[in-house]
């Protein structure tokens, strides 16, 4: 029989949805229940591209055994970590401050007032390298709540006490300079790895708001070290397993310090954020590795993330069927030697074999390699390996797909606007704009409410019941913002600034000027999260202060600049001592000491062959930051365009900062001398 799940929106949860477990989802009625029947909370949080939580899911909460326990003992909750961040990050810091790490599936035990007192993440269903049993975690639980309930209470108590006195150093509500830029590029240099690109080690995680930070360093500085940081790691991650060189598009993150082997789940936010990066990159170097990255990744997402509605779907499972109905990690993307000749032949397949670092040994599990793209493709006829491509492509669709994870999620949704919108624009490919301007149709129809509130997740046309987080109002604008610059189209511009009011009035701290994950009129939890440091995706407030700074850019409001400077404070206290957390935040920071620079093109009409080149060579200019609107005289979509004409009736730019321009110039090469950093 159906638990409570099977009415919910969320992939994850109504994976759960037929467990014997009797799950409910996260609400006052689920504590209610657990304060009336006085058991503790089982609070199980998870998502649904997750492999361990699926491997937990099906070793204990699928076991009739398990699952009677748990119900006769404790009430048990179900949370989607991509619905609900706010409750994920609150439980998940407890959860870190208590063990020294975290992961999902995280497995907190919590009183019915929701205060936490046990605390892990995957727990095997027997003993196993030093860790208990699932059960024996549960009964060991069970035992503490009911005969030492008050010593459980105390401790309840003081994680609460803790976790509330935590504070976050807000700097002095001044942006970083050039000295704590410098210091955090020096600091970034003492991590990266020379010999593989990236930072730190195993596992390895593609550092694309890192990169994006040593884009625009170099681009404001002409700092040679910063860009070859970005040029290196941008190529190893292309090159590595980590990267679908059949589908395009990037998985997770690499097991290993090489990029051989990936966690294979492929989430919308990491594409994104990577499509941009390498669209970036290109738009710096002219490399025909980072365009066609970029491209294939770009349409990695409209192929298989696009939504019937139109927007995009969070992530690609990692597991999938192997063919003897077992679902293995993986098992999607491998390949052996005898499946390659099996498709291609003994000839092709040798080549192939080859060419993509295929082994007899193989790179991976059961003598299956991951394909990966060594430094020698000059060796082989392009069109002979463009026929394998298509081959090997064409039999990979024919296996079980994994599972796809069909919740659109607004944040997500407006990294993947942005990256879209300046992609399609960057390589005249109008039906990523298009399919940028559909994603934002979608979340303007369906998420946003008639006070411009987000709501935020969707699925199959439905809307959710979580409110909209930080990252989520920043994300979106983000995304109307690069959507107003590539279209020119002013109501991207406009509805940006309704999100960002939102910001100002409900996240942010009049006083200090800090911002909070959630709005102060959200749900209470025990404690507000606020977490200014990027982790998968930028942090809300990074991306809150950069979006900020954007429309103050566009519009010359200076309640928002002020806003993004003394949001940027905290980049200057943790920018030099944590670089490889807050690069979101520093390449705001590379803006707002650019200017940013401020481009107002002005011509007879959009399709004007030179407005339209005017236009695009703005696009181009790699000038941290820069925001461009592109109209006609007497449009009044863009404060920019205000009072600007055109010159002896030509198509004509205006290059400005904070509303003051230079001198007008007509041509394409005299603009992109002006927007030189």
């Amino acid at each position: 029989m159906a638990n409570r799940l099977a009415h919910e929106t969320s992939p994850y949860l109504l994976q759960h949805a037929d467990n014997p477990v009797d799950w409910w989802p996260w609400s006052a009625e689920a504590f209610e229940e657990a304060r009336r029947r006085g058991v503790p909370v089982l609070l199980s949080v998870g998502y649904s591209s997750c492999h361990w939580c699926h491997v937990m899911a099906h070793e204990s909460f699928e076991d009739q055994e398990t699952a009677d326990y748990l119900n006769e003992h404790f009430l048990s909750v179900k949370v989607d970590r991509e619905e609900r961040p706010d409750v994920d990050a609150v439980y998940m810091e407890a959860v870190q401050a208590a063990t020294g790490q975290g992961g999902w599936p995280m497995t907190v035990f919590l009183t019915p007032d929701a205060e936490p007192f046990y605390f892990g993440t995957y727990f095997p269903p027997a003993p196993r390298h030093g860790m208990p049993s699932f059960r024996q975690v549960l009964e060991g639980v069970s035992q503490a709540w009911t005969g030492r309930r008050e010593e459980v209470a105390e401790v309840a108590g003081k994680i609460v006490r803790d976790l509330a006195g935590r504070e976050i150093s807000y700097g002095d509500s001044r942006a970083p300079g050039e000295q704590e830029l410098a210091q955090a590029l020096l600091g970034l240099t003492r991590e990266y790895d020379p010999q593989r690109g990236g930072f730190g080690g195993a596992p390895k995680f593609p550092p694309s708001m890192v990169i994006e930070f040593l884009l625009r360093h170099h681009a404001r500085t002409g700092a040679e070290g910063a860009l070859q940081m970005a040029m290196d790691t941008c190529e190893r991650m292309a090159r590595g397993g980590l990267y679908d060189q059949l589908g395009g598009g990037f998985a997770r993150y690499s097991v290993d310090r090489d990029w051989v082997v990936p966690h294979f789940e492929k989430m919308l936010y990491d594409n994104a954020l990577l499509c941009r990066v390498y669209a970036h990159l290109w738009r710096a170097t002219g490399s025909e590795l980072a365009r066609r990255v970029a491209l294939e990744t770009a349409d990695f997402m409209v192929r298989e993330l696009r939504t019937a509605e139109g927007g995009f779907a969070s992530a690609l499972d990692a597991d999938s069927d192997d063919g003897t109905g077992r679902h293995v990690e993986g098992a999607y993307y491998v390949w052996t030697p005898e499946q390659l000749t099996e498709v291609l032949g003994a000839a092709d397949a040798e080549q192939a074999a080859h060419y993509f670092g295929v082994t007899r040994e193989g790179t991976f599990e059961h003598g299956s390699s991951v394909l990966q793209l060594p430094q020698h493709e000059g060796v082989f006829d392009a069109e002979k390996i463009a026929s394998v491509k298509e081959r090997l492509l064409e039999a990979r669709g024919r296996r079980s797909a994994p599972g796809r994870d069909d919740k659109v999620v607004a944040a997500w949704n407006g990294l993947a606007i942005a990256a879209l919108a300046e992609t399609g624009a960057y390589f005249d490919r109008p039906y990523l704009v298009d399919a940028a301007v559909a994603a934002a149709d979608l979340l303007v129809r369906l998420h946003l409410d008639d006070r411009a509130r987000l709501t935020r997740t969707s699925k199959d046309g439905q809307a959710g019941a979580n409110a909209g987080v930080l990252e989520d109002y920043a994300d979106v604008a983000e995304g109307f913002l690069a959507l107003a610059s590539v279209t020119g189209e002013g109501v991207w511009l406009e509805f940006a600034g309704l999100l960002l009011d939102h910001v100002l009035a409900r996240f942010t701290d009049p006083e200090s000027g800090a911002l909070y994950d959630t709005a102060a009129d959200a749900e209470r939890l025990i404690r507000r999260p606020q977490d200014p440091t990027d982790n998968a995706t930028p942090s809300g407030w990074s991306a809150a202060a950069a979006a900020l700074l954007g429309y103050a850019a566009h519009t010359g409001s200076q309640p928002h600049r002020a806003a993004a400077e003394r949001a940027l404070g905290v980049v200057k206290a943790l920018g030099p001592r944590v670089p490889r957390f807050i690069g979101w935040g520093l390449a705001a920071a590379e803006a707002l000491l650019d200017g940013p620079r401020e481009v107002a093109i002005v011509g007879p009409s959009a399709e004007d062959p030179g407005t339209r080149e005017l236009h695009r060579t703005a696009l181009l200019a790699t000038a941290p930051g820069t925001v461009v609107a592109c109209g006609t005289p007497d449009s009044e979509e863009f404060p920019l365009l205000a009072d600007r004409v055109l010159i002896d009736g030509s198509p004509t730019a205006y290059v400005c900062r904070g509303f003051v321009c230079d001198l007008p110039v007509t041509d394409a090469a005299a603009l992109r001398e002006k927007l030189g950093a």
